[in-house]
């Protein structure tokens, strides 16, 4: 990651990306639940307060927007890449297949190209959560919350 000075001030960019030409499609399974829902919308705005470039919500099942309604949304935004992040902690078949599948790309290189009202969009599928000592410190703030 770098940054460099472009016409608003500081611009993060990653591999030479400017991360305002990038959009991110946060991931949830969907549910009957409605507080499933929050919880993925929440962690959109989560991240919108750190991200520059737009980021939508879309699920794989049960709730709307569709992953492919999701896909459609950045239309009119400029994006020119679409980090698609699955709010999953592990791989299974939703994250290796049925996301890559819905989003129209790759499964094993979890890249490919959509067009969103007739302009070429990289769609790159980002992994799960996995562990990460993030990920541990939650898991025992949680343990010791349950102490209470």
């Amino acid at each position: 990651m770098t940054l460099s000075r472009g016409s608003t001030g500081l611009e993060k960019r990653v591999n030479g990306v400017s991360m305002e030409d990038v959009g991110i499609l946060v991931l949830g399974h969907g549910s009957t639940l409605p507080y499933n829902k929050e919880l993925v919308e929440r962690m959109a705005q989560m991240i919108s307060s750190t991200h520059r470039g737009p980021v939508k919500t879309a699920y794989l099942n049960i709730n709307n927007p569709t992953i492919i309604e999701g896909l459609q949304s950045f239309e009119g935004t400029g994006v020119g890449k679409i980090v698609a992040l699955p709010i999953f902690l592990a791989h299974g078949v939703h994250t290796r297949q049925d996301i890559p599948r819905e989003l129209g790309v790759d499964e094993v290189s979890r890249k490919g190209v959509v067009n969103i009202n007739g302009s070429r969009v990289e769609v790159l599928c980002a992994e799960p959560l996995g562990v990460d000592e993030c990920i541990a410190a939650l898991a025992y703030k949680r343990a010791e919350e349950a102490l209470k």
